[in-house]
C-alpha cells in the first residue's frame, strides 16, 4: 500500500485534473522532510495565469457566461485548497498522536474539497463550459510559503479562507436561488455545510494549541502579514454562522468589531 507521501505528492505534484482528484488508500508512515514547491504542478488548461479576471456583478449572474465565470472562480478556490491541504500533509511533522489526528482532519477536509471541485465542474459542464475556460489565479497558494507551523496554516486556511467561505457560500446560494437556479444553489448549500465543519475543525485545534492565550489573540498572532482577520469576513458577514462554527463568543465579538484599511474587506454585517 502507498504511503501518505505518495498520496499527497500525486495531488500536489501531479499535473492533471485526475491527479488533483486522486483518491486511494494509504498508510501513515514515518514523516519525511519535504520541500515546498514554488507552485503546485499543473499542465495545459489548469495552468496559472497572470490575467486578472473580475468576478461578475450580481445583476448579471442570470447570464449563462457570467454564471460560468462565477462557478469557475469557486472551483479554482477549491482546487487551491486541495493543493494547500496536500502540501500541509507533506510539510508538517506528525511525531505524536495529536499530530496524526490533526493530519487526519486535514485529509477529511481535502476529500470534501475534492467533492466540491467535482460538483462545481459538473455544474460548469451542464452550462456548456469546462474547467480551464477562464484564467486561474494562485492567490491562496501564495500564502503557503509563509505558513511555517501547523497553527499558522490552520489560522489561514480554516479560520480565514474557509471562514470567509461561510459567508460567500450562504450569500451566493441565496442569490442563485432567487434567480431560479436551484441546482447551483444546492451545490453552494453542500459547500456551506462542509465548510462549517472545516472551520470548527480549525477552531478545535487552535483552542488546543493556544495554552492560556485567548483564542482571538492566538489567531491574530498566527496570521502572516499582510493577512488580517478582515479576510475571514465574506460578503454579508454573518456572525451567527461564524459563531456556530467557532463556538467562542469573545472571538466572534472581536471579529465583528475588527476593521482594517482594506476597502475590499469592509463587508456589510448581517444583524
Amino acid at each position: 500500500m502507498n504511503s501518505y507521501t505518495e498520496f499527497a505528492k500525486t495531488i500536489l505534484l501531479g499535473e492533471s485534473l485526475e491527479d488533483k482528484l486522486h483518491d486511494a488508500p494509504f498508510e501513515w508512515r514515518e514523516w519525511q522532510d519535504f520541500k515546498l514547491p514554488k507552485l503546485p504542478a499543473r499542465a495545459g488548461r489548469l495552468g496559472f495565469s497572470d490575467i486578472q479576471m473580475k468576478f461578475p456583478k450580481i445583476n448579471r449572474l442570470n447570464e449563462v457566461d457570467k454564471k460560468a465565470m462565477a462557478l469557475h472562480s469557486f472551483a479554482n478556490h477549491e482546487l487551491l485548497a486541495i493543493e494547500m491541504m496536500a502540501a500541509a500533509l507533506l510539510i508538517y511533522p506528525h511525531e505524536t498522536q495529536d499530530d496524526l489526528r490533526f493530519k487526519k482532519g486535514i485529509l477529511s477536509a481535502l476529500k470534501d474539497e475534492q467533492k466540491h471541485l467535482g460538483l462545481y465542474i459538473n455544474r460548469l459542464n451542464e452550462l456548456g463550459y469546462s474547467f480551464g475556460d477562464f484564467p486561474l489565479n494562485d492567490f491562496f497558494w501564495r500564502q503557503m510559503e509563509k505558513l511555517k507551523t501547523a497553527s499558522q496554516y490552520t489560522a489561514v486556511m480554516a479560520l480565514t479562507f474557509e471562514a470567509a467561505n461561510l459567508d460567500f457560500a450562504q450569500y451566493y446560494a441565496n442569490i442563485f436561488r432567487n434567480l431560479g437556479d436551484n441546482e447551483t444553489a444546492k451545490v453552494l448549500d453542500i459547500v456551506l455545510e462542509d465548510e462549517l465543519s472545516h472551520v470548527a475543525f480549525g477552531a478545535f485545534w487552535m483552542k488546543r494549541w493556544r495554552n492560556d492565550e485567548k483564542l482571538w489573540d492566538y489567531y491574530v498572532s498566527s496570521l502572516p502579514w499582510p493577512l488580517t482577520p478582515a479576510r475571514s469576513k465574506g460578503i454579508s458577514f454573518d456572525p451567527k454562522i461564524h459563531g456556530k462554527a467557532v463556538n467562542d463568543e469573545e472571538f466572534i465579538s472581536s471579529l465583528v468589531q475588527f476593521e482594517d484599511h482594506f476597502e475590499i474587506t469592509k463587508r456589510p454585517t448581517l444583524k
